[in-house]
């Protein structure tokens, strides 16, 4: 019996095929996008926070492998509760500096309305101690509570 090597017989080709660099592409995981517009450190802390339905495009929750195309509107909540609405405007995997991040989207997040200032506390002179159970209720008093 003859055999033939399958891998002799046939010319050397690629056997994988490969994205050229000039290929423009239509989508991206948004876990990768969100990495290179800078709204999280690493691809694992943006992966999580799609992971916990911190981050919605075109309302619907995303998971990390969504794919987001030029405008899409996502919705992101950040830690400490700040919420985030942008507009995808270019599509890009590598992480750069915040100038070239910044052009990857067009915030759309609404001004937060402005807090309410808080009166300082009352003037005490130094060396004055600690106020006497009499003085704090009369400051309490005049804090308001």
């Amino acid at each position: 019996m003859n055999f033939i090597r399958v891998s002799m017989a046939l010319p050397c080709r690629r056997r994988y095929h490969t994205v050229t660099m000039d290929a423009v592409t239509t989508s991206l995981r948004i876990d990768k996008w969100l990495l290179a517009a800078r709204f999280f450190k690493t691809r694992s802390l943006a992966a999580d926070a799609c992971v916990g339905g911190k981050v919605d495009v075109n309302d619907e929750a995303a998971k990390p492998a969504k794919p987001v195309r030029a405008g899409d509107l996502i919705r992101i909540t950040l830690p400490q509760g700040r919420r985030r609405i942008v507009k995808v405007l270019v599509l890009d995997d590598r992480r750069g500096p915040a100038s070239a991040a910044r052009t990857l989207y067009e915030d759309l997040t609404p001004p937060e309305p402005p807090r309410a200032r808080q009166a300082p506390p009352p003037y005490r002179p130094p060396g004055t101690g600690r106020p006497t159970k009499r003085e704090r209720r009369q400051l309490d008093r005049l804090m308001g509570e």
